[in-house]
């Protein structure tokens, strides 16, 4: 027996809201072709053009060596270019293509549907609570990191 019951850990129930949040994106992305992690790379790349992929893969929340497969698969799509900064040979800036703005704003929509969905759920002093406790989650866990 454990010294804590499932039903009572809080990562429990964090885990399966990404999860289930995670398995809806995988299935409104696929007829866009991506995948939610290629999602996440275009969503900020459009925010941030230029961006390296080492900042890329902060803003992303995975590995550099993650972000790099990530972006070679949509760079092999022509979804994205990357070239050599103008000062610092050794980074690539990253930037979407004509064909990766198509493919992110149909993308998007989808995602969004999911987003609004999941908004709908709640009133607005809801969200404001949710969005509230899952940051002092976050600030108490990467206080709480070794």
């Amino acid at each position: 027996m454990t010294s804590m019951p499932a039903s009572e850990r809080l990562g429990s129930h964090i885990k399966r809201a990404e999860q289930a949040l995670n398995a809806t994106k995988t299935a409104v992305l696929r007829p866009a072709g991506l995948t939610v992690a290629q999602y996440a790379a275009l969503l900020h790349l459009s925010d941030n053009p230029g961006i390296s992929a080492a900042a890329l893969a902060r803003l992303c929340g995975v590995t550099p060596p993650t972000m790099n497969t990530v972006l070679k698969n949509l760079q092999d799509r022509a979804l994205i270019e990357r070239t050599p900064h103008e000062w610092h040979r050794n980074v690539l800036e990253t930037r979407l293509t004509d064909e990766g703005r198509v493919v992110m704003a149909d993308a998007d929509a989808r995602a969004v549907r999911v987003e609004r969905a999941l908004a709908a759920e709640f009133t607005d002093e809801e969200r404001e609570t949710l969005t509230r406790l899952l940051g002092r989650c976050v600030g108490l866990l990467e206080k709480e990191r070794p």
